[in-house]
């Protein structure tokens, strides 16, 4: 078999920290975003759903949308409600309501792309995302997850110019710097990456994911060297 460079074949290994991995996996829903000016969600509903009661909340949100079928605040809500319960494909349904209804609040479209990207479909999360940048114009959140699709999907050009765009706007996200650095690994601007993984965990060393990847990426580096010293145990390598 052809010889397969040490640094490439470990970079699978690196840790890249998304919204996939977190416990905030969603964007808060925005009890003020709204259709129009009148429509507004039950307080008591948001109530619950603001408590993390997501039972509660359900209930209740079907109850509003029983009697109001039109308020698509209640739809986007209810659906927010259905992700964090590990009920996507209601959590779909209802989103595609909320929007069918008219309501085009940033954050629900951030929630669908990140739905569509926790299923996979990430020609329908880029999509979805870059809707959430227009009508959200200058939130961190919505570049970060964008530049993470565009990973995913090996357009790493694409993707450090989202990361890029999200620190421009917050430079104090450790994750987006995180994945920055993963991205220049990909590149093979091992460098750079180096660079942001140390002044990472210089500045945050309880910052794992940093850490890690420094470790993986001076692995990479040794057992480059090592394959350059002993070009026949390299040969070897599957």
């Amino acid at each position: 078999m052809a010889k397969r460079s040490a640094l490439g074949a470990a970079l699978a290994f690196l840790v890249i920290i998304g919204p996939l991995t977190t416990s905030s996996a969603r964007a808060s829903a925005d009890r003020k975003s709204v259709a129009n000016d009148e429509q507004v969600c039950d307080p008591l509903a948001d109530y619950f759903l603001g408590m993390e009661d997501y039972s509660e909340a359900i209930e209740r949100h079907e109850k509003v949308i029983a009697e109001h079928p039109d308020n698509a605040l209640a739809h986007y809500h209810l659906g927010f409600a259905y992700g964090l319960t590990g009920q996507h494909q209601k959590e779909l349904e209802q989103y595609q309501e909320a929007i069918k209804l008219g309501l085009d609040d940033w954050q629900l479209f951030l929630n669908l792309g990140l739905l569509y990207l926790e299923a996979g479909n990430l020609h329908a999360a880029t999509e979805v995302l870059k809707l959430a940048i227009l009508l959200g114009p200058g939130r961190a959140e919505t570049h970060y997850n964008l530049g993470l699709v565009y990973q995913r999907e090996g357009n790493l050009d694409k993707a450090e110019q989202e990361v890029l765009l999200s620190l421009e706007i917050d430079p104090n996200q450790s994750d987006a710097r995180n994945s920055l650095g993963t991205i220049y690994a990909e590149e093979g601007k091992y460098n750079r990456a180096q660079t942001e993984w140390k002044d990472l965990v210089n500045a945050d060393p309880t910052y794992a994911p940093a850490r890690q990847n420094l470790a993986i990426l001076r692995k990479m580096e040794n057992d480059e060297a090592k394959s350059r010293r002993h070009p026949q145990d390299a040969s070897n390598t599957p």
